[in-house]
């Protein structure tokens, strides 16, 4: 308790004014972290419970407020998949302040995903994909921990990895996979954000434990290895807009806040700028 209050004592003392707020920046939440021998989190997070704001957030107060900050903080969330659409939502939950990222994906980068992928650069090409994630979440958020496991998801391994995660994040490309991946999740009990791309098409839906899901759009037997990205390829832009709305389900159902899309596909088509929302039985 008395190194709690000391290190509350030493942000209320570099505490800055923003407006009606009191704010911390990020070099005082190093120098701090270093003080108190503690990491970058615990003093984003003591800052918050003296309602003093990381300025790092300082946009995101606006949308989350205290507690809706605080509680991406303290959470957990898994994401499946570190390529086109997995490196981008690393890269905003990152940058939204989600305390811990477990990152799954056995794959390594290849000269096909640069036009796409967020963590693949020349200089990252044959690298690990979960290993680039980690050192982009640290370039961007120190206060973000990361469990990065290169390794592939099967039905075996997933219950224990996603042992303790809030959220379960859908990043991947092959349907039976992303079928196991709700199962589990619904086994777990853990919300499952899906998202998937093809050309210039994208969906997004949120499944809950005991949703049909994805069992309402493909049916559960004899479900094709890939979809429509086999024949349309991935441009840029289409995982990044798929990306982004996964990133907006996962701050709604961490912070409480907001209609989420359970029962509902959310279908874009960037090339007919047509956008449509269907109920999933």
């Amino acid at each position: 308790m008395e190194h709690a209050v000391s290190l509350s004592d030493r942000i209320s003392q570099r505490a800055r004014p923003a407006g009606a707020l009191q704010t911390l920046s990020v070099a005082d939440v190093r120098q701090l972290a270093q003080e108190a021998g503690v990491g970058p989190h615990a003093v984003e997070l003591a800052a918050l419970e003296a309602h003093v704001l990381p300025a790092r957030y300082l946009r995101n107060f606006g949308t989350l407020g205290w507690e809706g900050q605080a509680r991406l903080l303290r959470a957990s969330v898994a994401i499946i998949g570190a390529g086109g659409l997995g490196g981008w939502i690393i890269e905003g939950l990152a940058r939204m302040g989600v305390g811990h990222l477990v990152i799954v994906d056995g794959d390594a980068f290849e000269d096909n995903n640069l036009n796409r992928q967020t963590l693949c650069w020349e200089a990252t090409l044959g690298q690990a994909k979960v290993e680039a994630a980690r050192e982009r979440v640290a370039q961007v958020n120190a206060g973000v921990q990361v469990t990065a496991l290169c390794l592939w998801a099967t039905a075996d391994n997933l219950p224990e990895l996603l042992r303790g995660v809030e959220v379960v994040v859908d990043a991947l490309d092959e349907l039976p996979t992303r079928l196991m991946l709700q199962k589990v999740c619904g086994g777990l009990g853990v919300p499952m954000v899906h998202g998937a791309i093809g050309g210039y098409i994208g969906q997004v839906t949120t499944i809950l434990p005991g949703d049909a899901g994805l069992c309402a759009l493909y049916g559960e037997e004899c479900v094709p290895e890939r979809g429509a990205e086999v024949e349309w390829g991935n441009p840029a832009a289409t995982p990044m807009m798929v990306a982004a709305w996964e990133i907006q389900e996962v701050v709604k159902l961490l912070a409480g806040k907001g209609e989420i899309l359970r029962g509902r596909l959310l279908f874009m088509d960037a090339e007919s700028g047509c956008v449509e929302m269907f109920q999933l039985s």
